[in-house]
């Protein structure tokens, strides 16, 4: 029997469907603030479509793409294959995600809070270990005062105390870190913390 896709995987899927039929490739705020820091060996984490990825691979990094979405890696494994970049992409199930290898920049955009609170918390340890010494670690989640859960399971999401983002990472150089509020529909709210620092060399 077919096991359920976990409501964000269909939520973004939904919403990857329709920004691939309208050619919607444009990078959000969060991905335009992480894009400089992203060169030499980087990996995606919860790429989505590969906006980021693609347009780091186009300033000349080698990219490492994962997504849990299959519509939204296979978009992107065939941009990739018909632009010539150096971009390696994989649907993967990032709960519970240890790195095996390290790299110059990790990237870890609007991903965590998908997980509940265990995982995420170990998702962020994780980030931090496949981080290589004198590289970057990008970390952005959703945080307390959110009000707009509908994209979540019940059971499998976890809001961070902003100062959460930070502590793995105790020690490194804060390269770029803000919490910003967005308006979402029927009077909610997304709050983010955006966390950008570089490991000791």
């Amino acid at each position: 029997m077919a096991t359920e896709k976990p409501r964000a995987v269909a939520f973004f899927g939904a919403q990857f469907e329709r920004q691939i039929a309208a050619h919607d490739y444009q990078l959000n705020p969060f991905e335009e603030r992480a894009l400089p820091f992203l060169s030499g060996d980087v990996l995606d984490l919860g790429c989505g479509l590969g906006n980021l990825a693609f347009a780091a691979a186009a300033r000349g990094a080698h990219v490492t793409a994962y997504d849990a979405c299959e519509n939204a890696v296979e978009d992107l494994a065939d941009r990739a294959i018909a632009s010539g970049l150096d971009i390696w992409v994989r649907a993967v199930d990032l709960k519970g995600w240890r790195p095996e290898e390290t790299w110059d920049a990790v990237n870890c955009i609007g991903l965590l809070m998908f997980f509940a609170r265990e995982d995420a918390l170990a998702g962020l340890e994780a980030v931090r270990d496949a981080v290589r010494p004198g590289g970057v670690a990008v970390v952005n989640a959703m945080i307390e005062g959110t009000t707009l859960l509908a994209m979540f399971d019940p059971d499998a999401y976890y809001l961070f105390a902003p100062e959460e983002i930070a502590v793995p990472f105790a020690g490194w150089e804060v390269l770029d870190d803000c919490v910003e509020e967005f308006p979402a529909p029927d009077d909610k709210v997304k709050r983010f913390r955006t966390f950008i620092a570089r490991r000791p060399a």
